[in-house]
């Protein structure tokens, strides 16, 4: 057995000990060099920064400001802070809880079922068809997106007025008409907004559709999956984050809808297709009560915040 040489002389030995703790760094100069560096990387965005501030966080917590008052058209010579009073009155209002009412109708029915649903089955049609029935179509359909609100309410409501073209197909076809716009009015102006809007949640769909790759759904033919069975398990779960981002643009879009409506019913007859927008403008620029329809205003907007916040956390959650 070998043994270690002795040490020689002048070298002592030194048991081993825990390592030495790290020294702060003498060079505070550094950390604070990485400061101009993140200003510099800023420097870009800070104008369109300085803009939302200006043009939209400024209004809104303005307006913010102004649903807490009672501030009024007309007839007030200076306004006053009444809390919550506008709010409640909201809350307390029949005609306010039926605008809320007709705009959850209107979005579910035009938004989440109507737009999405076409638009979806649109995109896969186009994909089976021809080069020419595609061109036609996606013409058709893109046309009445870029058509302005207004005149897309004045056609809609020349095709469901009681001499319009709708009922004239009617008498045609020897089936009842009726005036549409009178008797089922928030019907009428949720079919004009799908007929508006369907375009976009085409193309959102057909781009996300050509994303899947022709592998997976020949595969599934091969293993004798029908259309159904192919479209709920195949190409629902792979183009989930599209249908979560085409939803809440779509909501978004649809629960600010106002010229449509107001070009065909203003909201009529009576409060029946009075939605929020149109309830909001109403109170501020009809009957003057700026205050009031600013917090009706601020609860349209809470109302679309929470959309986003669920379909956000919807978008987070991974196939």
């Amino acid at each position: 057995m070998t043994t270690a040489p002795p040490a020689g002389p002048g070298v002592h030995k030194t048991a081993p000990g825990p390592p030495s703790p790290r020294r702060p760094s003498k060079h505070p100069t550094r950390r604070r060099s990485t400061l101009p560096r993140t200003l510099l990387r800023a420097l870009p965005v800070s104008p369109a920064v300085v803009l939302l501030l200006l043009f939209l966080a400024g209004p809104i917590g303005y307006c913010a400001y102004i649903a807490f008052t009672d501030l009024q058209l007309t007839g007030q010579a200076s306004s006053s802070f009444v809390g919550f009073e506008n709010f409640r009155a909201a809350f307390a209002d029949e005609d306010f809880l039926n605008a809320v009412w007709l705009t959850l109708v209107f979005t579910f029915l035009s938004s989440l079922i109507g737009q999405n649903t076409l638009g979806l089955a649109l995109a896969s049609l186009m994909q089976r068809a021809s080069k020419t029935v595609r061109t036609i179509t996606g013409a058709v359909v893109i046309t009445a997106w870029v058509l302005p609100e207004v005149v897309a309410g004045f056609l809609l409501y020349a095709f469901f007025r009681r001499e319009g073209t709708l009922n004239n197909i009617l008498d045609w076809l020897h089936l009842p008409s009726q005036n549409w716009l009178y008797t089922l009015p928030i019907l009428a102006v949720s079919f004009a907004n799908v007929w508006r809007g369907t375009a976009f949640s085409m193309l959102v769909y057909s781009a996300a559709l050509n994303e899947i790759p022709q592998e997976i759904t020949e595969a599934a033919e091969v293993d004798g999956a029908g259309g159904w069975r192919r479209m709920w398990h195949i190409t629902l779960p792979m183009i989930r984050r599209s249908i979560g981002t085409n939803l809440m643009l779509n909501t978004l879009q649809t629960l600010s809808v106002f010229g449509l409506i107001w070009v065909m019913t203003r909201g009529g007859p009576g409060n029946r297709s009075q939605t929020l927008p149109l309830f909001m403008y109403e109170q501020a620029f009809v009957k003057s009560m700026i205050g009031y329809g600013t917090a009706v205003a601020l609860l349209l907007l809470v109302v679309g915040s929470l959309f986003s916040l669920i379909y956000m956390r919807l978008l987070r959650t991974e196939v």
